[in-house]
C-alpha cells in the first residue's frame, strides 16, 4: 500500500538526488508516474542523473546550507508542477570532525546535513500544509545519529538533530487543524553510496544498495511508520533495536556515555546482544 502522496501525476522534490539513495528514490518514484525535481550542489552529476531519469525531469542546482538556494528550489518546482507532495531530504556529507578537532568540517557538514534540512522545513513545510492534500516530508537521518559511535562526532551531531528535528515537525504536523502532511524519517543502514563507495569499488557483501533502502522506505511509510530503520545485509532489525536500547540505557542507568565502547561494558554489552540483539 502507497502512502497517499505517492500517485501518479504527483510532484516530489529530492535533495542529494543526483546520487545514491536520492536518485534511486527519483527513479521509483518516476515508475509511480509521478513528477519529479532533483536537486544537488554538484552541477556535473546532476546533469548526467537528469539525462538517466528522462528529460521531463526537473534538475536544480541547489546548496542546501544557503537558504536562499533552497527557496529557489521552492519556486522552481511549485512553477514547474504547481504542488509537491513529497520532500526528500537527502543531502548529507561526512568528514566532519571530532569534539576538539576539525573545526572547517564541522562547519561544512552543520551546514549541509542539519541546515540543509532546517533550510528545506522553512522553504517548504508551510506551503504544503496550505495545499491541504495528502503529502509526506522525508528526512533522512542515520543510526549514528542515535547510537553515537565514536569516530565523526560532527556528523553525529548533525544526524542526531535530524531525527530530534523530525520528530519535533511529526508532532507539530498532527497537532495543526486539518493538516494532511506526514512526517518521516529514514534510517539508512550500510548502504553503497557515494560515501561509502569511495572506501572500494565494488559494493560490500554486507551493504544494501540505494534500491533496497528506497523499497523499504515506501512500503514502511505506506504503512504509516515513522521511523523506518532499514536493516542491511549484516544487520538486522533485531539487532538495531537491541543497540538503540542499550545507548538509552546509559541515561537510565547512569553508565559512562558510549558505554557500548568502554572496555569495562564489553562482556555485559555481549551479552545483552546475545539476548536481545
Amino acid at each position: 500500500m502507497n502512502h497517499p502522496a505517492i500517485a501518479p501525476g504527483r510532484a516530489a522534490v529530492i535533495t542529494g538526488g543526483a546520487s545514491g539513495i536520492g536518485l534511486a528514490a527519483a527513479r521509483r518514484f518516476i515508475d509511480a508516474g509521478m513528477k519529479v525535481c532533483i536537486a544537488d550542489v554538484d552541477a556535473a552529476a546532476l546533469d548526467k542523473a537528469r539525462v538517466t531519469l528522462g528529460a521531463d525531469t526537473l534538475a536544480v542546482r541547489t546548496d542546501v546550507a544557503d537558504l536562499r538556494d533552497v527557496e529557489r528550489l521552492r519556486e522552481r518546482a511549485y512553477d514547474a508542477f504547481g504542488e509537491v507532495a513529497v520532500l526528500m531530504n537527502n543531502a548529507g556529507i561526512g568528514g566532519g570532525g571530532g569534539p576538539w578537532s576539525g573545526y572547517e568540517g564541522w562547519q561544512r557538514v552543520l551546514g549541509v546535513n542539519l541546515w540543509g534540512v532546517v533550510h528545506g522545513m522553512h522553504a517548504f513545510a508551510q506551503r504544503m500544509i496550505d495545499q491541504s492534500t495528502h503529502c509526506a516530508i522525508i528526512n533522512t537521518g542515520s543510526k549514528q545519529g542515535i547510537t553515537n559511535p565514536p569516530g565523526d562526532t560532527a556528523y553525529n551531531v548533525s544526524k542526531a538533530g535530524v531525527k530530534t528535528l523530525t520528530e519535533g515537525l511529526a508532532h507539530q504536523l498532527r497537532s495543526t487543524p486539518g493538516c494532511k502532511v506526514t512526517a518521516h524519517l529514514l534510517v539508512p543502514g550500510f548502504t553503497f553510496t557515494g560515501l561509502t563507495a569511495r572506501r572500494g569499488t565494488e559494493k560490500p557483501p554486507g551493504a544494501w544498495t540505494p534500491e533496497q533502502v528506497v523499497d523499504e522506505l515506501l512500503a514502511r511509510i505506506g504503512r504509516g511508520d515513522f521511523y523506518v530503520i532499514c536493516p542491511d545485509n549484516d544487520v538486522t532489525n533485531a539487532m538495531d533495536y537491541a543497540r538503540i536500547q542499550w545507548n538509552a540505557d546509559d541515561i537510565a542507568k547512569n553508565r559512562p556515555a558510549l558505554s557500548r565502547w568502554h572496555p569495562d561494558y564489553a562482556e555485559a554489552f555481549a551479552a545483552f546482544m546475545k539476548k536481545n540483539g
